[in-house]
């Protein structure tokens, strides 16, 4: 369950991050809307996060951020969603998991399920505790697990696939 790709570190000097990054806010225009199909599915399945993830793995932390900070705008100015009230910890979430994904992937230099696990999990738990210190709610924190534990699948699992695919 291990798969060697090539990854990218790349700069903010670049074309090809700028590149990226809209293709990755473009990917994070249409996915949701497909979830959005589905009651509750932005908030179950977090699509945002999967598109961020496997981005800013492949590609680097820095296209992954720029992803992660433009996306839930872009969204919010074209489409209504995320709520103006949800922005903050949303963009501070999809932030830190770009950090963490481009971080690992330039450690480890492969893709397997361990670690995109392990990116997801920590990722979370700093975004969990900035979600707390934000917002002072643990119930908002606990529900991150309780109602997104689909979405938590479908990063790793999903992530890794898209990571395994792009390998060939």
């Amino acid at each position: 369950m291990e798969a060697n790709v090539k990854l990218y570190a790349l700069n903010y000097d670049e074309a090809k991050t700028y590149l990226w990054a809209a293709i990755f806010v473009v990917c994070n225009m249409v996915l949701p809307q497909l979830f959005h199909l589905i009651p509750q599915g932005g908030i179950i399945f977090a699509p945002l996060s999967l598109v961020i993830l496997a981005g800013a793995y492949k590609f680097g932390w820095k296209v992954g951020l720029l992803a992660a900070l433009l996306s839930p705008l872009v969204n919010h100015y074209v489409f209504g969603l995320p709520q103006w009230s949800v922005m903050p910890v949303m963009t501070l979430k999809l932030a830190v998991l770009a950090i963490v994904a481009g971080l690992a992937a330039q450690y480890f230099k492969k893709v397997s399920l361990p670690i995109i696990l392990g990116v997801v999990l920590v990722s979370m738990a700093i975004g969990c505790l900035g979600e707390l210190l934000l917002t002072g709610s643990i119930q908002a924190t606990i529900a991150d697990f309780t109602i997104g534990w689909p979405g938590i699948l479908l990063q790793v699992f999903g992530a890794w696939l898209i990571l395994k695919v792009s390998s060939k």
